[in-house]
């Protein structure tokens, strides 16, 4: 039961890649398989999300039909990929799911945590709206219950949230007079930056050298210090934690990118800086990469 967020994040995740390939229903297996076993290789058990997803796909026309529903002004092709997703495992849960281990409110709740965390701006207001409505309409079932599963502290002093340290880096090369960058297209539709997870005993540069060399194959190395980022995100077993980035400027060769195998990541490509600002960065990715493009710029073609 404590793993049933990270379930739902991996099976949001599936649903996702699935949706924005406009995959078979028959590939769904294997786009699930590889991310439980990327990103939950110690669960074990992937009976539940396994069969939440399948059951979601069984039952798509169903739920979109309600979706509409609740929310008349909002096709559902005209709704966010991933927001769309979302509300059709809510409304699974809150429809039909074993009320015993996915009581109503827990459904709403996880829902609302998956807008959040992979959603846009207004995608926790959105969810809960659509899927609240639905909750009304069946006579909000559980109203004056109260939870007995255990949860994290809300209340936990930002000082004493574990700190998870992250290297990142914007990573260039020059080829035939042209500067490019090497960007990675991740499954909720968005161009970012290669990063992660230092190692015990790491500092951060050698850490970031490591994982841009196992996520796209390249070596890089260090230069300038572009940006400091911290913020807050909660694992499924550990509760709140601080996830702090260092992103660097790393030059490369212009060689083949080979990303590693990830159910996060699908896509590796160089970009000249014409194409780049057309890009659909995260908000907080987009002033690194400025800031990256402004100084190599600035100097000469033979740095």
């Amino acid at each position: 039961m404590a793993n049933r967020h990270l379930s739902r994040s991996i099976a949001l995740q599936s649903l996702f890649e699935w949706d924005f390939s406009s995959r078979p229903d028959s590939e769904i297996e294997t786009i699930f398989t590889r991310n439980a076993e990327e990103f939950a290789p110690g669960m074990g058990d992937f009976s539940f999300m396994r069969t939440l997803v399948q059951n979601i796909l069984k039952k798509r026309s169903e739920l979109d039909t309600i979706i509409e529903k609740a929310a008349p002004e909002w096709p559902i092709d005209k709704i966010a990929i991933a927001d769309r997703n979302i509300l059709r495992i809510g409304l699974y849960e809150l429809l039909f799911a074993d009320k015993k281990e996915v009581p109503a409110k827990v459904a709403i709740n996880e829902a609302i945590e998956l807008a959040k965390t992979f959603g846009g701006d207004t995608s926790g207001k959105f969810v809960n709206g659509v899927l609240g409505a639905v909750y009304k309409e069946m006579g909000e079932p559980g109203k004056d219950e109260v939870s007995k599963k255990k949860k994290f502290r809300k209340d936990i002093p930002y000082e004493e949230m574990p700190i998870e340290v992250l290297g990142g880096s914007v990573v260039y090369a020059r080829h035939e007079n042209q500067i490019y960058l090497a960007m990675v297209h991740d499954v909720f539709g968005h161009w970012t930056l290669s990063k992660g997870r230092l190692e015990p005993g790491e500092n951060v540069e050698e850490g970031t050298m490591r994982e841009i060399k196992e996520e796209i194959g390249l070596d890089i190395k260090i230069r300038d210090e572009l940006a400091k980022n911290e913020y807050i995100a909660t694992h499924p077993e550990k509760g709140k934690l601080r996830k702090q980035v260092t992103y660097f400027l790393g030059q490369a060769e212009y060689v083949e990118l080979k990303l590693e195998s990830s159910g996060g990541l699908d896509d590796a490509k160089w970009f000249n800086l014409k194409e780049i600002l057309d890009l659909n960065f995260y908000n907080d990715i987009l002033p690194i990469v400025t800031k990256a493009i402004n100084i190599l710029l600035a100097e000469k073609p033979n740095k």
